[in-house]
């Protein structure tokens, strides 16, 4: 299903998100760089892409790893995930980590992160004596299974 998205490229060379493919959930963000960036083993660099969003209320943002990037070059967001707020209307920028051991180089225009459109919930927490009973419990790490 597709969703109008408005989007402002604030600066004239910056490459508009792309879908890899017809199911791809996540769009490429491509790196608005003058020239190659060299990231070095445990660097982290805050990659602009020239390009701010109005994402739709009820919805938020994430920007997440290219697999490839991350598993052959050891290139990845910095937080994990990143979260763009749907009140955010500023750049998209990327906090990319080398997470490998010898220096990366980006190029300009190279993919370095995908954006996920998706929806979430507002919590109205409600503070209670005791929660619903599960199966699972209070189980936490490695409980389910072996680590």
């Amino acid at each position: 299903m597709k969703q109008p998205v408005k989007l402002l490229r604030l600066d004239p060379r910056a490459k508009l998100p792309t879908y890899g493919s017809a199911a791809a959930a996540g769009a490429d963000l491509y790196a608005l760089l003058d020239a190659p960036l060299t990231v070095n083993a445990g660097e982290t660099v805050l990659v602009r892409t020239g390009v701010a969003v109005a994402l739709p209320e009820g919805t938020v943002g994430l920007i997440c790893a290219r697999s490839g990037l991350a598993t052959k070059r050891g290139l990845a967001p910095a937080n994990k995930v990143g979260v763009i707020d749907a009140d955010y209307r500023g750049e998209l920028l990327v906090a990319l980590h080398n997470h490998g051991t010898a220096p990366a180089t980006l190029e300009p225009l190279e993919r370095v992160a995908q954006l996920l459109i998706v929806p979430y919930i507002t919590a109205e927490f409600c503070e209670c004596d005791t929660l619903d009973g599960t199966a699972r419990g209070a189980g936490g790490f490695g409980s389910t299974g072996a680590l």
